[in-house]
């Protein structure tokens, strides 16, 4: 192991801190558009074309890419361990290919178990590299400046639907569904492996005590109250948060719009979060960790009631997806660094991992309950209603999180400087 104070012999540095490799950051960057784009966001824009060419139903489908985030959350706690102890090389690299492959045998597909199994090998694709390996990466290396180097991942992956879903929606109008996949499968194997492999070859820092705190292990705080009013608070806003996301195409098709105002619309959210991720470092220099979780989920109830309540014009609709965007967007950094703002980055990897595994199985079952809901609840409309008042509790929860006796010292660390 390297220690983060010493330089990494061979590999390509920062110009700040000589262990922070150049590379990885703007690597991470293009990854998480990429893969995000490609395997999450692609599925809500071609999800219509899919059940109406192949006669599965919209429940079966989304529960597919249920069973996809069902897997992410249960494997991203392993992942997690893995890279607390070897660094994220050569578990985002695997993550690559496995995509890659998931989204062929997706396309191919014959029927709805070898659809279901194309999903599942993505779910493992998804625990390897998306934001929860990327996170655990640049927290160990940029530490104790970590956040602007989350801020800066975010931002670019907050771009992931704003380009892949107006281009899948692009693509699925002239191709087949099928089609648009293998395409996007080359595309994501093109961008990803080889970025992966070659960036993140950098040593593996040993982790530092955070000044001013004891090591607690973590066992103490997994099992610790704050521990498990962030994770039911996180949990209830990653439900309604995904369910939004899935559910805002055919909401807006319910209301008469178009497949690609639907897409523009679902993109230009995405457009909101790389907006809303500029502001939360100003956020963190004003406010305690439980606060400011506490108002960005009541934020994220009153985006969700917009939705419910404001049937157009459309100039109004993509206002609110813009608005509900950056509250997205704030609220990803919010759970990136939960785990640094209350007990260091010592066990980052596994706790985090571990703090996100009900939130991912939420979001995993939103997409499904969400198609499964909106018809006896009366049309999506209600069902963003009811998605609202889940934030809303989840609001009520968060001031439970709070250290009474640490909480703000890791606020000052995490403020980029």
């Amino acid at each position: 192991m390297t220690s983060l104070n010493t330089p990494a012999r061979g590999a390509v540095t920062g110009s700040d801190n000589p262990s922070r490799p150049r590379a990885a950051l703007p690597a991470l960057c293009l990854t998480q558009i990429t893969s995000w784009g490609i395997v999450y966001y692609a599925f809500p824009v071609l999800n219509p074309q899919i059940t109406a060419t192949t006669g599965w139903t919209t429940g079966a489908t989304t529960a597919a890419f249920s069973l996809a985030l069902v897997v992410s959350a249960l494997a991203g706690i392993r992942v997690g361990r893995i890279i607390d102890h070897r660094g994220p090389r050569a578990v985002m690299t695997a993550g690559s290919v496995l995509a890659a492959v998931s989204l062929l045998v997706v396309a191919i597909a014959p029927n709805l178990p070898v659809f279901f199994a194309g999903w599942a090998l993505a779910g493992l694709a998804m625990a390897s590299t998306f934001y929860q390996p990327a996170f655990a990466a640049l927290t160990r290396w940029w530490s104790p400046d970590h956040v602007r180097a989350l801020t800066i991942v975010t931002l670019a992956g907050g771009l992931a639907s704003t380009v892949f879903a107006p281009l899948t929606a692009l693509m699925a109008s002239h191709y087949s569904w099928r089609t648009t996949y293998l395409v996007l499968a080359a595309v994501l194997a093109a961008v990803t492996i080889p970025a992966h492999a070659l960036a993140l070859r950098a040593p593996w820092p040993t982790a530092e005590a955070t000044p001013g705190r004891a090591d607690t292990g973590s066992k103490a705080i997994v099992c610790s109250r704050p521990f498990w009013m962030l994770a039911a608070a996180f949990t209830l806003s990653a439900f309604a948060m995904y369910a939004v996301v899935i559910a805002l195409v055919p909401l807006l098709l319910e209301r008469g719009y178009t497949t690609s105002q639907a897409a523009w619309a679902l993109g230009l959210g995405g457009a909101g979060q790389t907006l809303g991720r500029t502001l939360y470092a100003v956020l963190a220099r004003h406010t305690t960790a439980a606060v400011r979780t506490t108002a960005l989920i009541a934020l994220g109830a009153i985006t969700t009631a917009a939705f419910a309540t404001a049937p157009g014009p459309y100039a109004l609709l993509i206002a609110i997806s813009v608005a509900a965007g950056m509250v997205r967007g704030n609220l990803t950094l919010l759970q990136a660094t939960a785990i640094t703002d209350r007990w260091g980055n010592t066990h980052y990897g596994r706790l985090s991992g571990i703090l996100a595994a009900p939130a991912t199985t939420a979001a995993a079952l939103a997409p499904f309950a969400g198609a499964a809901l909106a018809a006896p609840l009366g049309g999506y409309t209600h069902l963003f209603g009811l998605l609202a008042a889940l934030s809303l509790i989840a609001a009520f929860i968060a001031p439970w999180t709070n250290l009474s006796t640490s909480h703000h010292t890791p606020d000052r660390q995490l403020t980029p400087n």
